[in-house]
């Protein structure tokens, strides 16, 4: 599996958007100040990934997120949504499913 994840840094709150095969070694790399030059340091936390069984496909979406325009926008407002539990109007989010 390929996965693009979403890092949150704890203090700041910057974000940063990654493609990785192995995606805990590769969120504890970022905290082991051994990721990107933007994730040397702070500490990061996972927020949020999508899985690929293809690793173009995950390619093609990270470069899409990467991008600022709607894609990106429209993520961010989803984890925003789950991490507050309320969505952009200010309205609180339906409760989870189970499991």
């Amino acid at each position: 599996m390929y996965y693009v994840y979403v890092l949150s840094e704890v203090e700041t709150g910057k974000t940063y958007i990654g493609f990785t095969e192995n995606l805990r070694e590769r969120v504890a790399r970022h905290n082991a100040s051994k990721g990107s030059e933007y994730t040397k340091s702070g500490t990061w936390k996972l927020v949020y990934y999508e899985a690929f069984e293809s690793k173009k496909d995950a390619i093609t979406r990270e470069r899409r997120l990467k991008q600022e325009g709607r894609a990106k926008r429209q993520l961010f407002e989803r984890i925003h949504e789950s991490l507050t539990g309320q969505n952009r109007c200010g309205m609180k989010s339906p409760g989870r499913l189970p499991g």
